[in-house]
């Protein structure tokens, strides 16, 4: 049975380049488990990057990303049937109705039918998207389509879960909606990564990590790092460094 503990990652001196480019120049994070935590930067920033590397869909440099459940070093590779990632750019099947696409992932995980039951149920009640499970994906709006690869992620209950700007175009409805998912799934102790370019959202998360330039600038919980820089905002916060080190 899967752990319902959520995982914690270490991440030290952490580089990775792309030709004479550095995306990340030795950076150090600490993901605490179980909570919501923003990887909050402009483009360009590494957030892609740190993503991919601790997925291992990329290979680093030089540095080190270590997992932890309750406290335990453990393995990516056993943690990973446990893991979801939600890219930026989806790639759901246009032809494929809502009800297909979890059918789909179902089988895809090896959930049982009263799991499949089970879980689909609890995530179309807090999508809403109950009532257009025969539509096709390709003809849903920018946000229900998000919440159709969130719901297809959720399915298979993960103790982390790592989206790469999951919010990006969607109107503000669906974002606030996204959300309330979001901060649900940390009720059930996932771990759950996510970046945004949005200033906004990180006041959202319980704990960031604000990346530039490939650097990490400050990590903590978004009020204490607000007021240790006497700002109100995070767009105050990134305006007021550009500033000091124009």
């Amino acid at each position: 049975m899967p752990s319902n503990r959520g995982v914690a990652i270490k991440i030290q001196d952490l580089r990775k380049s792309f030709g004479k480019v550095k995306a990340l120049d030795g950076i150090s994070i600490n993901f605490a488990p179980g909570i919501l935590h923003g990887i909050i930067g402009p483009a360009g920033a590494g957030k892609t990057t740190l993503l991919r590397l601790m997925l291992s869909l990329l290979e680093k440099d030089n540095g080190s990303i270590n997992y932890y459940i309750d406290g335990k070093e453990v393995e990516f590779e056993s943690i990973m049937p446990d893991s979801a990632y939600m890219p930026e750019k989806q790639s759901l099947y246009a032809d494929l109705s809502i009800e297909e696409h979890l059918k789909f992932f179902a089988s895809m995980y090896g959930l049982d039918h009263q799991t499949y039951l089970d879980r689909s149920r609890n995530l179309l009640e807090m999508t809403r998207l109950g009532k257009f499970l025969g539509r096709q994906t390709g003809k849903l709006s920018g946000g229900m389509y998000k919440k159709v690869g969130l719901m297809c992620a959720l399915l298979r209950a993960p103790r982390i879960m790592l989206l790469d700007e999951p919010t990006n175009g969607v109107d503000p409805i669906s974002r606030r909606e996204f959300w309330d998912i979001l901060n649900d799934s940390t009720k059930n102790y996932i771990t759950v990564i996510m970046t945004t370019a949005y200033m906004d959202e990180a006041e959202r998360c319980e704990c960031v990590h604000l990346l530039e330039g490939g650097h990490v600038i400050g990590s903590g919980e978004p009020r204490f790092l607000l007021e240790s820089a006497s700002v109100e905002n995070f767009d105050e916060f990134f305006i007021k460094r550009d500033k000091g080190n124009g």
